[in-house]
């Protein structure tokens, strides 16, 4: 998956920091959801391998992948940190995790407690001394958003985490965050990871858009791909079975799914792409956002989602996605 000199210089100059920190990613982030899950390790590495030739830093784990399948957790990581310890790229990788999920203490976790404990059980499984972007997985509004917040300015002070993100925080509470470290002096959440996709998009943009610009938060949001349905692999209940994940996508078998998947038929068929290609090339168009995280278990999975970061939509492509996507 070699590049030519005019790819390289181009998608570095498309290289897009993480709010206001030091982190500089190229706009695509790799998810790690689903090594050591529906890939094995070799399956893995191949991906992560063809990533990396291609000109891209950034990668996204969490402790509880894949937790759902093997009642551990811990795989992805684990995974990563092989591959990076083989292959002796730490430096040239980004890496992002996220804390906060059940690991075994039976509910969402963010106390101070807690984080700590994760921070030191991730750092072990990646085999690193530092994480870049370390994130709150799921909130627990039952505990007060300063007490994760020191819990990263303790992790930050050890050098163990650089940065600090959210997950799935709704709008009031990334304001609040934001406020306790403006009056605390504690460390700011840099990024936000949100649901978001061309068919999952009014949470997002009626809500959590205007806090990320006002705010100077960058985006890395998942389900870039909406578990695949993007794509146009699923296209009728008859198609869930396709996969493991095909499931999740029963939701978006309706009206309004058909007609988003219609107007990626018609864009693709102009630039002679994948469905998955224009969904992320529609993603990076979008305000805040700066490397949609989207996963990979085939290397021509792979090539799509590249594709898409090279892929130049024309204004008629974006008027007719948003025509087909209005909530």
């Amino acid at each position: 998956m070699l590049r030519d000199a005019y790819f390289w210089e181009n998608i570095f100059m498309q290289n897009r920091k993480l709010g206001t920190t030091g982190l500089s990613v190229a706009p695509l982030c790799l998810g790690g959801n689903v090594f050591g899950w529906t890939i094995d390790e070799k399956m893995s590495f191949e991906i992560l391998d063809g990533f990396v030739s291609a000109g891209f830093n950034f990668i996204d784990t969490a402790d509880v992948y894949s937790r759902w399948a093997s009642g551990v957790g811990g795989e992805s990581e684990t995974i990563i940190g092989s591959w990076m310890k083989k292959r002796g790229n730490r430096d040239r990788i980004i890496i992002a995790t996220k804390a906060g999920m059940d690991m075994g203490q039976g509910k969402t976790d963010v106390s101070k407690k807690y984080i700590l404990k994760a921070a030191e059980a991730s750092l072990k499984r990646l085999q690193v001394d530092h994480i870049d972007l370390y994130q709150t997985h799921k909130d627990d509004e039952s505990v007060p958003v300063e007490e994760a917040l020191e819990a990263y300015e303790q992790l930050i002070k050890e050098g163990k985490v650089r940065y600090i993100g959210a997950s799935n925080f709704t709008a009031a509470r990334m304001k609040e965050a934001i406020q306790a470290s403006e009056k605390n002096n504690l460390p700011r959440y840099q990024t936000l990871q949100p649901l978001y996709n061309l068919y999952d998009r009014e949470v997002f943009e009626k809500e959590l858009l205007p806090v990320c610009l006002e705010n100077n938060i960058s985006v890395i949001n998942y389900y870039s791909l909406a578990a695949g349905f993007l794509t146009g692999k699923y296209r009728s209940e008859n198609d869930l079975a396709k996969s493991v994940r095909g499931a999740k996508v029963s939701s978006y078998l309706n009206e309004r799914g058909k007609r988003i998947l219609n107007s990626l038929d018609e864009v693709s068929e102009r630039h002679k792409c994948s469905n998955a290609s224009v969904s992320i090339a529609w993603l990076l168009s979008r305000p805040s956002v700066a490397a949609p995280i989207a996963s990979a278990t085939t290397s021509n999975q792979l090539k799509d989602l590249i594709k898409g970061v090279e892929l130049r939509l024309t204004q008629d492509d974006l008027d007719l996605l948003l025509e087909a996507s209005n909530y």
